[in-house]
This record gives C-alpha cells, sequence and structure tokens, in this order.
C-alpha cells in the first residue's frame, strides 16, 4: 500500500477547505504541481457552476 500523499486529493481538499490555489505546496512544473492543481480546480470548478446556477 503506497502511504504517500495523492496530490490530486490534497488539492480537492484544499478547495473544499476554502484555500486558494496560489497555495499548492508543490514546485511549479512538476507533475504533483499539475495533479493537486487539477484536484482543487475539480472541486472549485463545482463549487462556482453550483454557485452561478443560483443567480
Amino acid at each position: 500500500m503506497n502511504s504517500d500523499p495523492d496530490p490530486f486529493e490534497q488539492g480537492e481538499r484544499a478547495a473544499r477547505q476554502n484555500i486558494p490555489a496560489e497555495a499548492n505546496p508543490y514546485r511549479d512544473g512538476s507533475e504533483e504541481h499539475a495533479l493537486w492543481a487539477a484536484g482543487h480546480e475539480k472541486v472549485a470548478g463545482a463549487r462556482e457552476a453550483n454557485e452561478s446556477e443560483g443567480t
């Protein structure tokens, strides 16, 4: 079993906690940075879509 943290899941969790995308802890250009950003965008993008439907 892999005990390393999953950057994608970390990004999702950060977005749920309202942590901004700029807080990505991984080095820019790394695979982990991209995965974290994708996880963050998945959650943050869905949240923004839901908010805009209510207007």
